[in-house]
């Protein structure tokens, strides 16, 4: 049986794409059947690891790729490198750990929030990228169709679930108890990475009930890694350096966010 059409049953692609080259690659080497077998077969799982990224990115519906190698840490040196280079390795969602990120808006959060799930994307988890208003449109709608049960089965099956901006809009007692529905299904069996401008004295106010906020709090914070950046903002640090605005030209909410340190 020729060489293609054994390569086409055994489903070895990436390597029938490529046969050609890897043989002449062993010929110039002079390799040796063994070194030969090994080139070619890690041709073949290259391919299919990097077909598996290119899947799990498009599942995990980023709205942009951000990467660690591009975040700036010396404009925010509030953040410890040395513990984000620890979250890099995965560990977290190995062990089924939440990662939290807070901060005033425009200082990285969400960058970072992308940035460790390119990295789970690329250890081989499957991700999911949801901000907390479209989190809780799907929840809601799930809820009002009577289909709640298999939403929440949905939302907990990705190994780690990212929630962004929650606390810029504040949530309806349903969307609060759905929330803490989604966090307590997932406590203990994946990992959360959540991104919020507000402390935790504050999310009582955000979820519309003291209560609820403890609970969702004490789940998601039992195993977990807080990242506090205090810091300014990049979109607005750069329209100074441009010189198209200065702080007597931002809205008070925006003056408050340049002053923070």
């Amino acid at each position: 049986m020729e060489l293609q059409n054994l390569l086409t049953k055994l489903k070895l692609d990436h390597l029938e794409a490529r046969i050609d080259a890897v043989c002449e690659q062993a010929a110039q080497q002079q390799a040796d059947y063994k070194t030969f077998l090994s080139q070619a077969l890690a041709t073949e799982w290259q391919g299919r690891y990097q077909r598996g990224i290119e899947a799990r990115l498009r599942q995990a519906r980023f709205p942009w790729i951000k990467t660690l190698e591009q975040f700036d840490f010396d404009f925010q040196p509030s953040i410890d490198r040395r513990q984000v280079r620890e979250l890099a390795g995965m560990s977290f969602a190995e062990r089924a750990h939440n990662v939290v990120v807070l901060g005033p808006p425009g200082v990285g959060k969400t960058h970072l929030a992308i940035a460790l799930g390119v990295k789970a994307v690329e250890a081989g988890y499957s991700v999911l990228f949801l901000t907390l208003e479209s989190l809780m449109s799907r929840l809601v709608k799930a809820f009002h169709e009577n289909r709640l049960e298999r939403s929440l089965q949905q939302l907990v099956y990705p190994k780690v679930l990212i929630v962004d901006e929650i606390g810029y809009l504040p949530l309806s007692q349903l969307e609060a108890s759905l929330f803490f529905r989604l966090v307590a299904r997932r406590y203990e069996r994946a990992s959360m990475i959540v991104t919020s401008n507000k402390s935790f004295l504050d999310w009582g106010e955000t979820f519309n009930d003291p209560v609820i906020a403890t609970a969702i709090l004490d789940r998601l914070l039992h195993y977990s890694t807080t990242l506090n950046i205090k810091g300014e903002s990049y979109r607005l640090k750069e329209k100074r350096r441009a010189g198209l605005l200065g702080r007597t030209d931002l809205a008070p909410a925006e003056q408050e966010v340049l002053s923070q340190d």
